[in-house]
């Protein structure tokens, strides 16, 4: 794959940060594509059992977020030490085979396998972040950023729409469409993309980037981070209900179809870009930090409950909008955390952040499969279907009570350079 001349910084053109637009997005509706659709093949390889498909969508769940866990920080110190732009091609490239070899899986072994590659070549969102940093000054940055998360959300709003369509029509269809989107992506790119960091700029060595579990250190730098850090962690692991059940919950609950589920991720996406995009910024300024995550994690608590509660289909999409302000926790989250950690290491903290999202992604679809299974299997004779959502909103009550706790005035007054000579935990 030959590298094109390498393009300053200040002379990147708009065609290249286009391609990077165009990389989120497509890469968000390739992934949203196959959201709703995903379970129901399993499912299909499991001779239509919904509790058998609950227990294997878990451990592809599983499967998928180990990768990233493991390979996000390794490519990433690749594109310090290569370049960006040979980690984003490879990786569009990569993702393209793998939706092609899920659309032609000829068993649940082989397609388990795709997930796998998956997980593995799914790191060009961050290394588009790594680009903008690189083509743009810091006070320039704001902007660029919010047109990615823009289009982020965007593309996983169009993403299960079309998804749920094209399922409807063959269980296969979604796949190849992803892998489509994905070798548009790649063929673009290679003639549109310069390379972002230059030469002189690269790392020589970045491998000691490469540890997935060495961020996490810095959150026991005090008690009430340690805190914030275990309510995040609930908060994450509660998120995980929603991609790893949706699909199963709603279509053996409401005999939904694909096209349903589709429709439906659509509206959660809407409803969560609404949020974040015009209500969060003058919420955190009119109620403060701290009232804001308690209060979004009241709403989180009641859209879970509500999930588990709901006996048909019209009722669980009236609850969307409280799951929607549960979206105003996170931000106040990382606000509060960021008060006890100095500027030199806000970096880092991110890095922590992103652990706990990742470490969570893999225990999470497990959880609440096997909770679900355990739920509908006739061998238990339990029959109580909304027991992943009650363990959700279980959950988020806990880490409410807890934050209530660790962000009352005492423990949020102490300044961030006071940070190391805290007790750790």
């Amino acid at each position: 794959m030959d590298e094109p001349t390498t393009t300053p910084a200040s002379s990147v053109g708009r065609a290249a940060f286009t391609f990077i637009l165009i990389v989120v997005a497509f890469d968000m509706v390739a992934f949203g594509i196959i959201a709703p659709v995903l379970p129901d093949l399993i499912r299909q390889f499991e001779g239509g059992d919904f509790a058998r498909a609950s227990s294997v969508t878990g451990y592809f769940g599983f499967a998928w977020a180990t990768m990233q866990f493991i390979f996000s920080p390794i490519l990433g110190a690749w594109s310090d030490r290569f370049g960006r732009r040979p980690v984003i091609l490879i990786s569009c490239f990569g993702l393209s085979i793998d939706y092609v070899f899920m659309a032609v899986a000829p068993s649940l072994r082989w397609l388990l396998v795709g997930r796998i590659i998956s997980g593995i070549t799914t790191s060009n969102i961050s290394t588009a972040f790594a680009y903008v940093t690189d083509v743009t000054k810091p006070e320039e940055r704001a902007k660029p950023f919010g047109l990615i998360s823009a289009v982020f959300g965007l593309g996983f709003v169009i993403g299960p729409a079309v998804g749920g369509w094209l399922g409807n029509m063959n269980l296969r269809f979604p796949f190849w469409a992803a892998a489509a989107l994905s070798l548009g992506n790649a063929l673009y790119g290679y003639f549109v993309l310069p390379e972002s960091l230059p030469p002189e700029k690269r790392a020589k060595s970045a491998w000691h980037m490469a540890n997935p579990l060495g961020s996490l250190r810095l959150l026991s730098a005090n008690r009430e981070l340690g805190g914030l850090a275990v309510v995040t962690t609930l908060y994450y692991l509660a998120h995980n209900s929603l991609p790893s059940m949706w699909a199963l919950y709603t279509e053996y609950r409401y005999a939904w179809s694909r096209r349903d589920v589709g429709l439906s991720l659509a509206v959660v996406g809407v409803c969560a870009a609404v949020v974040s995009g015009t209500m969060v910024g003058p919420y955190v300024k009119r109620f403060g930090e701290r009232r804001s995550l308690l209060s979004g994690l009241v709403f989180g608590t009641i859209g879970f409950a509500g999930f588990a509660l709901a006996a048909h289909g019209w009722v669980i999409l009236a609850v969307i909008p409280f799951i929607a302000l549960w979206g105003i926790a996170a931000p106040a989250m990382q606000s509060l955390m960021a008060r006890h950690v100095d500027p030199s290491s806000q970096g880092k903290l991110q890095g922590a952040i992103n652990s706990l999202r990742a470490i969570t992604g893999m225990a999470g679809p497990v959880l609440f499969t096997q909770i679900f299974t355990i739920a509908i299997s006739p061998r238990y004779g339990i029959h109580l279907p909304g027991s992943p959502y009650y363990l959700a909103a279980l959950l988020l009550g806990a880490s409410l009570l807890l934050a209530v706790y660790v962000t009352r005035p005492s423990a949020v007054t102490k300044p961030a350079s006071s940070v190391a000579t805290s007790k750790t935990l």
